[in-house]
């Protein structure tokens, strides 16, 4: 379909407040030459760190900042060269969704939705045929003459939906939507928005700092870190092998790698076998593994990590400990190695008198 929304060299620079006892009063570069494409109909991840820049990002796509460097094109309309009045009316396209829901306490559910109408000059017999389609779509119809603060936060954030939703925006903007949210209530917010996205055609950018909403929803995942993009791509590329320091942070909360140095201890101490830790996905499933030790009369047992699910596709990493003659379990894994990461787990004593894991290539003698 093509890019809704593009990013050609966008910079966003902050002036230093005057009387700041630190620094020289430098200027800060919140968003730092950001190029960027975001194809429509997608469901888009930005992901960082506090301070990566994600949010003064969110404010330069609806155009409540202007680029100090660059351009900020939506459609291919460059808006940031536009007056206030036509600014309004490409925010009229784009939907937002806020983390803390910012609804109206005076006004009742129905209410809330109705604003957004009423300000775009809709008239009654129009808006609330519109607004009770939007109650229902996002499951809350019976909740329309309910006031904000007799609802639950997964409830709010429902009507905070539908009021984004009211004049049928082309871009959905949710900046932490989920953030304040506990886990059940984020599956389900995170449903409703992908279902925006495949019945409704809407592009859908969500801003988190969490991996796993990332892992649930979006097509594509794009890394921020210190104002600037350092990695981006399709989600499942990306967490099957993330290039920056960043995004291979950030991937670890939400997909289990090998085990760390201490865990590594704990597990030989209980477990006599050879360790070795092999990489879960489409090319080397669970069975295939499976099927690879049996065939080489390898005994195996998984005693550490698990796998989930990226996009309809497995990932993860299992650690097995394995038993047999070591030119069976060579054997073994150099044909694993052929489809997938195989690291052999082993302890050696370290100079503090501890013992730190040594990450080992297929082949090598432990």
């Amino acid at each position: 379909m093509g890019a809704i929304v593009s990013l050609r060299g966008a910079s966003k620079i902050f002036p230093v407040p005057k009387g700041r006892a630190w620094g020289k009063n430098a200027p800060v570069r919140a968003v730092d030459s950001v190029s960027l494409d975001i194809e429509e109909g997608t469901v888009v991840g930005i992901v960082g760190y506090s301070g990566a820049g994600k949010s003064t990002l969110v404010r330069l796509l609806n155009g409540l900042e202007r680029p100090s460097e660059g351009q900020v094109l939506i459609k291919g309309q460059d808006i940031s060269a536009l007056s206030e009045g036509q600014l309004r009316k490409v925010r009229a396209g784009i939907g937002m969704i806020f983390q803390q829901f910012n609804l109206l306490t005076s006004r009742t559910v129905f209410g809330n939705v109705a604003y957004p109408l009423k300000v775009a000059g809709w008239s009654k017999d129009k808006i609330r045929p519109r607004v009770e389609e939007l109650l229902e779509f996002v499951g809350i119809a019976d909740k329309a003459r309910t006031y904000p603060r007799r609802l639950s936060g997964g409830q709010q954030q429902r009507v905070g939906i539908a009021r984004a939703l009211a004049n049928a925006p082309d871009i959905l903007l949710a900046d932490e939507a989920t953030s304040a949210l506990d886990p059940e209530t984020t599956r389900d917010v995170l449903r409703l928005l992908r279902r925006i996205n495949k019945e409704l055609g809407t592009t859908v950018v969500v801003i988190t700092h969490e991996m796993n909403v990332v892992r649930e929803i979006c097509d594509t995942v794009v890394m921020m870190e210190s104002g600037r993009v350092v990695e981006s791509g399709p989600t499942y590329s990306v967490f099957a092998d993330p290039k920056s320091g960043s995004t291979q942070r950030f991937v670890s909360t939400a997909v289990h790698g090998t085990p760390e140095p201490e865990t590594v201890q704990r597990l030989s101490a209980a477990h006599p076998g050879l360790l070795v830790s092999i990489g879960i996905s489409e090319a080397a499933p669970t069975p295939l593994v499976a099927a690879t030790f049996e065939r080489h009369g390898v005994g195996s047992s998984v005693v550490f990590g698990g796998v989930t699910e990226i996009q309809n596709r497995i990932l993860g990493t299992l650690t097995y400990e394995l038993t047999g003659s070591e030119t069976s379990i060579d054997a073994a894994l150099a044909e694993l190695g052929d489809v997938t990461a195989v690291e052999r787990q082993t302890t050696t004593a370290a100079p503090a008198e501890s013992a730190v894991p040594h990450l080992t290539t297929v082949g090598e003698k432990p």
